[in-house]
């Protein structure tokens, strides 16, 4: 296990102790003070930019949220990453309980934020993070705070993300697979970076404890079952679950089993790291004439099968900041110049799959340049798109179980889209 956090601290802007709270006993509150000296002492270096100040045998991890430092100080060799993390999730709690924080929601309700001090960790690990959970038998009106006689049935059924008791007259799951595209291509038209990210971004509303299990035309889990995967099956990579799934029974046989928190989450993330085809390729014709006008001709094509629809479809092409007086002509969709952008916004609603729009466009510039001009930074073709009903992975749900002991039937919804993520094609 990774180790533990000696003390948490909780600073103004100027470095001075509101509240700490000391876990392991083998820091003091002087600690706080080094912090912010060594904290003072970088900060002009873009080094400071890292969340980590380590000095005299001590780590000092620490967020900043409005006029509040969260300071976290540890003697030991600390999982660096996961107590910032804690800490971001220190701040939802407090804002949770305070609406904002900050140092005057700090001072008028210290006797909470003890409280939660002693809840949220515990000999310095981190325990119920959960804010749903917390205020279940950490209650507060006002000043005042009121402590439940028995711990929450969430904790004591270590489902810590998901309360009992809970009742919806429609039992309802939606389920969205979203897929981003990444692509960047240079001014020869090579790919240069490709990739995918997805996520299975769920909404459960259901009562009582809900047992769910999620099939996916997962290729590993196919092959041991003995089916065909020819053309059906995908590899994923970097998959991240939730901490509801259970992970020891995906390690065993793939079987994506888990007790859904209530609400909206994130189930699952993963990455597609094979070379994607850019699904809506555009090419630029740039023409100037005697530094009076400029011509652009710009095709866009799409690289998808004709069953597939794009909406909301936009490209931005860079125009030079002293151009004036646009005129545009575009085969599909409108396009209007954005000054503020220093770009030409070719909107498309629709765009089928296996078609091609023109847009032609000029510009006037100024004739007279200056002789110490710098020359001007030439920014990328941006394209931002969304297709429905499509992946670039491939991923199906094959099924989604919902069981509880009550007995209830509950209606699964699942959605595919994909949409441009950071998608830029290079000029120059």
């Amino acid at each position: 296990m990774a180790g533990a956090a000696s003390a948490l601290f909780l600073l103004d802007i100027k470095g001075r102790v509101l509240i700490w709270r000391d876990y392991r006993g083998d820091v003091s509150a002087a600690q706080a003070e080094r912090f912010f000296t060594k904290f003072i002492e970088k900060e002009g270096d873009q080094q400071l930019q890292d969340p980590v100040v380590y000095d005299n045998g001590v780590s000092y991890i620490f967020v900043q949220h409005n006029n509040i430092y969260l300071m976290i100080a540890s003697r030991q060799n600390c999982n660096a990453a996961s107590l910032v993390l804690f800490l971001h999730r220190v701040v939802d709690v407090f804002k949770h309980y305070f609406e904002e924080l900050e140092e005057e929601s700090l001072r008028d309700n210290f006797v909470v934020v003890y409280e939660l001090l002693d809840e949220i960790m515990d000999f310095g690990f981190p325990q119920y993070t959960e804010a749903k959970i917390l205020s279940e038998f950490i209650k507060t009106d006002a000043y005042r705070m009121e402590v439940t006689q028995r711990p929450p049935m969430a904790v004591t059924n270590a489902v810590s993300w998901r309360s009992e008791g809970l009742r919806y007259k429609k039992n309802e799951v939606f389920l969205d697979v979203v897929e981003s595209v990444n692509i960047l291509v240079n001014s020869n038209g090579q790919i240069i970076r490709s990739d995918v990210v997805g996520a299975l971004k769920m909404r459960t509303y259901l009562s009582g404890m809900p047992e769910c299990k999620l099939g996916l035309n997962d290729r590993v889990l196919l092959e041991a079952q003995g089916r065909t995967t020819k053309g059906k099956a995908i590899d994923l990579d970097d998959i991240k679950f939730h901490q509801c799934v259970r992970l020891a029974r995906f390690e065993n046989d793939r079987t994506i089993s888990f007790i859904p928190p209530d609400g909206a989450f994130d189930l699952m993330t993963y990455r597609l790291s094979t070379q994607v085809k850019p699904l809506i390729w555009v090419e630029a014709q740039v023409e100037k004439h005697s530094r009076s006008r400029i011509e652009f001709t710009v095709k866009a094509r799409s690289q998808y099968k004709e069953r597939s629809t794009a909406t909301h479809v936009e490209i931005d092409l860079p125009v030079p900041a002293d151009a004036t007086n646009p005129s545009v002509r575009t085969s599909m969709g409108s396009a209007a110049y954005a000054p503020e952008k220093d770009a030409l916004v070719w909107k498309i609603k629709s765009f089928p799959g296996n078609k091609e729009y023109m847009l032609r466009a000029e510009f006037r510039l100024p004739s007279i340049v200056a002789e110490d001009a710098v020359p001007e930074r030439k920014a990328p073709i941006r394209v931002k798109f969304e297709i429905p009903y499509f992946t670039v992975s491939g991923i199906q749900v094959r099924y989604l179980k919902i069981i509880e002991k009550s007995g209830y039937q509950a209606l699964p919804w699942v959605r595919y889209i994909t949409m441009a993520g950071e998608y830029e094609l290079r000029l120059i």
